[in-house]
């Protein structure tokens, strides 16, 4: 059986100026990035202004196992599968972070004979939009510290400093550090952190800009600090907010590639949806959803995370009106859900997939509570029996969501046929009657309250000491009508990732908030989720090589 990377590599790739000219792109809109990559220039946003939208399709999944349950897999197939029914699709995917590609779950390119290409690029530095978020993320930093130094004219209270530095890898050293040490030359000393680039509000801002001069603005609205009487400082007060730009712009213009049988897909922006809004951008959406009939789009980990960010801020904010989900789930997550552990995943086992299937229903229901139909996509897995999977589709018939099996990660878009066929037959006969779950008048405590009880089935929110000072700050600054934005672990519906299925009797404990103004969203942090990830005993690095002709394996 070959390896994904060993599959993409032997992909037949067509050249990547062919794939823009089957969407209708000219050539003077096309900015080349070797053969098979290129970004879209701004130009191509003016020339499409006036076309009519396709129809939007959101992927999104249950609460995962530890390996994730081919969320972004499924999309791939889906977007290859709409082509052999002779429907004109286009995909919208996240961009990869390297802490997953060199830790635990992976790249974000898809799987099997379900991928986007070239994977290797992709799972890498790909155009080189990470490394510039990084970059204009630590020049705002190294800027305020700067100002310290020399001076400190804006009063700054060392004490009180609100950015973070980031780096695109999983490095949990970096989470609690000290900085200015050796002497008066070298810096002012005080305690930082570091989180991972993905969870940076840089990414957000990226991701949820209209356009260039939206994201200057935005980038001008960072809480960098308070000044020592109290005041707000923000990247704008430091003067940072022009040359972060210079640094992004090329970084703003959308990816496009290609899938394994060709079928144009845009990749850009990568937030993590269980520390950040977790979708991909909104340029890159509305881009596929002028230059396809369907744009099929993802949002990360389970519905209760990137599904509810996705409407509640992404769509909030992008004008977007989803016409369908599609909710991935795996007959292995389920068992694990009923609490069999990983290593007992394979068997058959009726008993456990009838407890842990009461996770399915709280996210089909949690989805047509923002009155989207609902199409269950199974990806199959070779260890699935017949028993448990008719158990599956029985179910999800009796809560009034179609039901398609998924065989895209070994047989390609010919294995997601079905899926194809049943969502564009649920978007043409089940009306999308979308809607947001929460109005942004309400202050923070109910919005983090409504989120917590209707889509997290808890019974309420404690909020700590620390969380409710930083609510009353936010407010007083004026932000405090902005959606909210959860981080809180993928494993449960709960705060507690051992609670797994359909958690009882239980709180969410917000135990800090702190303010997003540029992206436009209030980050509410729950439980003992971290906004830097360690890498795992093993971590997938120990398997990634690369010989002396340039070749690369063990990259999945």
């Amino acid at each position: 059986m070959l390896t994904d990377i060993e599959i993409a590599q032997q992909a037949n790739m067509k050249k990547i100026g062919e794939i823009a000219k089957g969407l209708s792109i000219e050539e003077d809109d096309i900015e080349y990035y070797g053969h098979y990559k290129a970004k879209l220039s701004e130009e191509l946003f003016k020339k499409l202004e006036n076309k009519p939208d396709g129809k939007l399709i959101l992927v999104t999944a249950i609460n995962p196992t530890p390996a994730g349950e081919g969320k972004t897999t499924v999309s791939v197939g889906l977007a290859e599968a709409m082509g052999r029914i002779g429907k004109n699709a286009v995909l919208a995917l996240r961009e990869p972070s390297l802490g997953p590609v060199f830790g635990i779950k992976g790249g974000a390119a898809g799987g099997g004979y379900a991928q986007v290409v070239p994977m290797e690029d992709i799972n890498l530095h790909f155009t080189g939009d990470m490394h510039a978020i990084t970059a204009a993320n630590n020049l705002l930093c190294a800027m305020l510290d700067n100002h310290m130094q020399q001076g400190n004219e804006l009063r700054i209270d060392q004490r009180r400093i609100m950015i973070k530095r980031v780096l695109d890898m999983n490095d949990r050293a970096l989470r609690n550090i000290v900085i200015g040490l050796g002497g008066k030359v070298d810096g002012i000393p005080r305690s930082d952190s570091f989180q991972i680039t993905v969870a940076s509000e840089v990414m957000a801002i990226l991701c949820l800009s209209a356009d260039l001069a939206d994201m200057k603005e935005r980038l001008g609205k960072i809480l960098v600090a308070y000044d020592l009487d109290g005041n707000p400082v923000y990247a704008k007060d430091l003067g940072a907010n022009g040359a972060m730009t210079a640094l992004l712009k090329d970084a703003l213009k959308p990816n496009l590639v290609q899938t394994l049988e060709n079928t144009p897909a845009f990749i850009h922006g990568g937030p993590f949806a269980n520390i950040a809004h977790g979708c991909n951008s909104i340029r890159a959406t509305r881009l596929a959803l002028k230059l396809g009939d369907y744009c099929i789009t993802e949002a990360g980990f389970g519905s209760d995370l990137g599904a509810e960010k996705f409407f509640d801020i992404k769509c909030r904010y992008g004008g977007l009106k989803p016409d369908c989900v599609v909710l991935v789930a795996t007959v292995r997550a389920l068992k694990y859900n009923g609490g069999v552990a990983k290593s007992e995943l394979t068997q058959e086992n009726l008993d456990a997939l009838s407890k842990g299937i009461v996770n399915l229903q709280v996210h089909i229901e949690n989805m047509q509570k923002y009155g989207v139909p609902v199409v269950v996509a199974i990806n199959r897995f070779a260890t699935d029996t017949d028993a448990e999977l008719a158990f599956v589709q029985a179910f999800c018939q009796k809560f009034g969501a179609d039901f398609s099996l998924a065989e895209v990660f070994a047989k390609g878009g010919e294995g997601g046929k079905d899926l194809a066929e049943q969502v564009c037959k649920t978007i043409e006969t089940k009306k999308s009657d979308f809607h947001v779950l929460y109005d942004t008048e309400l202050s923070i405590p109910e919005k983090i309250e409504k989120i917590a009880k209707e889509i997290y089935r808890a019974d309420g929110v404690n909020i700590t000491a620390q969380a409710a000072k930083a609510i009353a700050q936010i407010d007083a600054l004026g932000h405090g009508n902005l959606p909210v934005c959860i981080a809180k672990t993928q494993y449960s519906l709960s705060d507690d990732p051992t609670l797994l299925g359909k958690p009882e009797n239980f709180k969410i404990t917000v135990r800090d908030v702190t303010l997003s103004a540029g992206a436009g969203f209030i980050v509410v942090l729950t439980g003992n989720i971290m906004t830097m990830p360690g890498l795992p005993k093993s971590p997938a690095a120990l398997r990634i090589d690369c010989d002396n002709d340039g070749n690369i394996t063990g990259l999945f």
